[in-house]
């Protein structure tokens, strides 16, 4: 191979130094955040190839790659004479799976807030030992865009990047693909909350204080105050009303 040739003409994608993000896992959130921009739905086609290499600036076999990362999430699909789609099938088969049409349970909302839970309270310690000032003065940039929102959904938006955010400070891509596999779900919860309770400061306060216990490294402070607010959500979740 001559050692003059980009990495990305090679392999596909550039390799991630420890704790960084890869060039194609960069490009899958691009990707995703321009699908949201653009409000594209069920059946909506992608820009090509080419052309998302040139907006992104990224190799073709980056885009390539970022693709089928989308294709193995079930949030696009290939369609003769089309080319990729956004697909239907991941997205409503957890909708169905947390049964929204009809109002999320208590014990579903418990299920998904405990496996947050076990996601954002354990990367807590990661990323006390390895972030920077500067990385918790982006997770302070994310929080204030809340106060800003225009709707219930880009307040829902902001808030699940927030959270984003915080999982992917601990440099694992595995646990931050994991967590962005419920990114539609964990949206609705935010936006049936903010629907019912539409008090943005009490959130942006609640970040701040989890904030304020990473920039101090307090492991402790941190895991209660994210524990906390997790919890804070189910005080809008219906209960079925008891059998006398």
């Amino acid at each position: 191979m001559d050692s003059s040739t980009p990495p990305d003409m090679v392999s596909g994608g550039e390799t991630a130094e420890p704790g960084k993000t890869s060039a194609v896992d960069r490009l899958v959130e691009q990707i995703r955040d321009m699908i949201s921009e653009r409000g594209l739905g069920i059946g909506d086609a992608l820009p090509t190839e080419r052309d998302l290499g040139e907006h992104f600036q990224a190799g073709r076999n980056t885009v390539r790659e970022a693709l089928q990362v989308l294709r193995a999430y079930g949030m696009i699909e290939t369609r003769p004479k089309v080319g990729a789609v956004i697909s239907g099938g991941h997205g409503e088969a957890i909708r169905r799976l947390f049964a929204f049409h009809n109002g999320i349970s208590p014990d579903s909302f418990r299920d998904l807030q405990g496996f947050r839970r076990i996601i954002e309270t354990g990367v807590g310690e990661q990323i006390i030992l390895t972030a920077s000032d500067a990385d918790f003065d982006r997770l302070d940039a994310i929080n204030r865009q809340i106060l800003g929102a225009a709707s219930v959904e880009e307040a829902a938006r902001y808030d699940y990047q927030f959270h984003a955010a915080i999982v992917e400070l601990s440099g694992n891509r595995t646990t931050l693909a994991a967590y962005h596999m419920l990114r539609s779900v964990i949206e609705e919860v935010m936006r049936l909350g903010k629907a019912d309770q539409p008090v943005p400061a009490a959130t942006v306060e609640a970040h701040a204080e989890v904030i304020r216990a990473l920039r101090a490294r307090d492991r402790i402070a941190y895991v209660y105050l994210m524990s906390r607010h997790l919890e804070f959500g189910l005080r809008f979740v219906k209960t079925d009303p008891v059998d006398p």
